[in-house]
Order: structure tokens, then sequence, then C-alpha cells
């Protein structure tokens, strides 16, 4: 992820949030893990929660860039899904892997009014959108309901893919995509 507050402290945030959890890394580690002052760190972040929004907003853009290339490439709306779905996949086996951040954020947060709350249920509504949007144009008999299906697929393989033999998980996920995604639309 690229640091756009130019300090570092939010690729430091990134590494660390993602390593540790939000709740367990404080801004005086933050400040030392991106070697700026605290003066500096604040004028960028006027408070944790907001580097913590920078931090979940950008990984929501580059999430957003990379599944947008990989439907741009594909051949047909299912390839299109069945892409989307398979960058997990190879996500889940590398190395460092702990998980979704948004799911990892949403369980240290979970009031719904909350601005970092809100920030993952936009990344899940993104996710839902853009499948419901792709089997639509497929001819799904059933977009809506199967993106719903992709996105519990999604997360599941996310938790999986933490907890379990990465490798079975991914396996597992590219054989659930082709069940929900049968060849004949």
């Amino acid at each position: 992820m690229c640091d756009s507050d130019g300090d570092g402290s939010a690729g430091a945030a990134t590494r660390v949030f993602y390593a540790e959890g939000i709740h367990a890394v404080g801004v005086d580690r933050i400040i030392a893990e991106a070697g700026v002052t605290r003066v500096t760190f604040y004028r960028h972040f006027p408070s944790k929660e907001d580097l913590i929004q920078a931090y979940l907003s950008a990984h929501d853009a580059e999430i957003r860039a990379h599944v947008g290339a990989r439907i741009a490439a594909a051949r047909d709306p299912r390839a299109a899904v069945s892409a989307m779905m398979g960058s997990l996949g190879t996500a889940i086996c590398a190395p460092g892997f702990r998980g979704c951040a948004f799911i990892n954020a949403a369980a240290e947060y979970p009031d719904p009014a909350q601005p970092i709350a809100k920030l993952v249920a936009g990344h899940r509504r993104w996710f839902r959108d853009t499948a419901t949007d792709l089997l639509t144009s497929a001819g799904h008999p059933d977009p809506a309901g199967t993106a719903a299906l992709l996105l519990m697929v999604r997360y599941g393989a996310m938790v999986g893919g933490y907890l379990d033999d990465a490798e079975t998980v991914r396996a597992n996920l590219s054989r659930a995509v082709d069940t929900l995604l049968p060849s004949d639309g």
C-alpha cells in the first residue's frame, strides 16, 4: 500500500495494524515505526481514527484497482467474477497473510454508526454490487443471491486462509466458485 501522507505514517500503520491489530497498536508505536515526529504525525492525522480511516480507505482503493484490472482482463462477465474471486486465492497463500483487514477492523469497531464500521460496510457493499452487476451481465438466474453467497465465500476463505492450510482453502475456494458459477450461466 502506498503512503499517501508523505511522512511514512500510513505505511507504518498498514504494517502494524494488519500484523498486530488496530487497538493493540498505539500512536507512539506508529510514530516510532514511521520515524516521524509527533508534530508531523498529528499534522497529517489529527487522531488515531483518522489514520485508521486512511489505512482502510487506501486498502479499499488498492483492492478495487486490483479487482478492476482482473475484471477488465476477463473475456466475459462470468470469467470476470471467477477472476475476482480467484485473486483471493493468491492473496490467502501470500506470506504474512492474516485474514481480511476489513473483518479485522469490524471486530474492533462493531458500532455500525462509527466511521470505521461505515468504511467496512462500504467495502462489502462495493464487492456485493460489483459481483451482482457482473452476474447480471452474465445472465445468471439469481445475481443478487449469488453475489451474497460469493461475499460469504470470500470472507470464509479469508478466515480459513489465516487459520487453516492456505492451499487447501484456495482449492476449496475454487470449487465453491465453480459450483456457484456453472459454465452455462
